[in-house]
């Protein structure tokens, strides 16, 4: 079978997502295994650069995973007519201004979220991207998750009936550095930087409610910095100025035009009593599910309990023992290769994708009605988005 080139520029792949999700388990998994396979059978072979400011880095990185091109000049590698898209896992602050470099220089583009930082450069990063006929998305990766995909399942096979409501619980303690070592970057922690859970976390949750519960109608948001204080990777003290939690509830339209309200707990303050870092609790009239990232679990209605409200009396009954889990019927690929094999094989033949930049600046919009619910303590409509 034949097998064609495809040049793919790569910045911002020294960072923990870009290094570990996009390249190692991505780009180079896919080589690996031959390259992605097209829908006559032909093959495509990804043929990264890898591109960022320390050329040292940059060399290590290369030369661990048998990558031949590295280089400093984003620019130079723009300007070579042989690499057809240009992906971003750099810092959100930049992405605009990246993208649309990019495509002035007639690439495709893929990106990490958030798109932008604000709805205004998310919006015109979008229009630009549409206007230019290239191909363009933004990663969604947590609908490939195992759990949400079975969870997906039983929406598609009517299990839930009337879907009802769904409870996010997402995140886990976070070491504030002065104890134990950091396990997320500092930067995270200040607002100046970048960081913020509403605006790391609001455009996942954005586009995991639109696609499997409901579309986002209104949202009421509070967030809170309940660590005051962190210590960064040279272990220096400095302010945290951004949100580390944040606490929703939104209201959706569902699939089938009725209401749903989603619950939405998100912090790095917490630790963990439950069966994952982030859980998805779904109720509806004729049963309900929890999902996590690989495993999902059911009751249906005829398999609901009794139990007794008696606070004089220890709990006999185990609440957990009585769910049924669903079971693995096919293997699971890593969920951020599942979509850049998606989204070459848009580029190259041009198979339907709908994880758009115009989806990814619907994420930004949640973040920016959930952080202006939080300045001024009310509820805030989320309109369609006019791109």
């Amino acid at each position: 079978m034949p097998t064609q080139r495809l040049g793919i520029i790569m910045h911002g792949v020294t960072g923990r997502m870009g290094m570990n999700q996009h390249l190692i388990r991505s780009i180079v998994a896919i080589r690996n295994q031959g390259g992605v396979t097209l829908s006559n059978g032909d093959k495509v072979m990804p043929d990264p650069i890898l591109i960022g400011r320390n050329a040292e880095k940059m060399e290590a990185l290369a030369k661990q995973w048998k990558i031949e091109r590295w280089g400093t000049d984003l620019d130079k590698a723009l300007a070579n007519k042989d690499d057809s898209v240009f992906f971003d896992a750099g810092t959100t602050q930049m992405r605009p201004t990246l993208l649309a470099k990019a495509i002035r220089a007639g690439k495709h583009v893929y990106c990490e979220k958030p798109i932008a930082t604000n709805l205004n450069e998310a919006v015109e990063i979008a229009r630009l991207a549409e206007k230019s006929g290239l191909k363009h998305g933004a990663v969604q990766d947590k609908l490939f998750l195992p759990g949400l995909r079975k969870l997906d399942m039983l929406r598609r096979a009517g299990f839930f009936g009337r879907m009802l409501s769904v409870r996010l619980e997402f995140g886990y303690w976070v070491f504030e550095g002065d104890l134990q070592p950091i396990q997320r970057p500092s930067w995270n922690y200040r607002t100046e930087d970048g960081g913020g859970m509403i605006l790391d976390m609001m455009c996942h949750w954005r586009y995991v409610l639109d696609n499997l519960f409901g579309e986002v109608k209104s949202v009421s948001c509070i967030g809170a910095t309940h660590i005051p204080e962190r210590w960064d990777e040279a272990g220096k003290p400095y302010k945290a100025t951004a949100d580390d939690a944040a606490y929703a509830t939104a209201e959706l339209t569902g699939h089938n035009g009725e209401p749903v309200i989603a619950q939405l707990n998100m912090s790095w303050a917490t630790r963990v009593n439950r069966e994952d870092l982030v859980t998805f609790h779904v109720d509806g009239t004729h049963g309900s599910a929890v999902a996590g990232l690989s495993s999902c679990k059911a009751q249906s209605r005829v398999n609901t309990p009794r139990p007794v409200w008696n606070p004089d009396e220890k709990q006999t009954m185990n609440f957990t023992e009585q769910w049924q889990e669903v079971p693995d019927t096919q293997v699971y690929d890593n969920g951020f290769k599942i979509q850049w094999e998606a989204f070459i094989r848009h580029v190259v033949e041009n198979e339907p994708y709908r994880w758009t930049l115009p989806e990814g600046a619907k994420g930004v919009q949640l973040v920016e009605a959930a952080l202006e619910s939080w300045k001024e303590r009310r509820w805030v409509d989320v309109p369609a988005l006019q791109i």
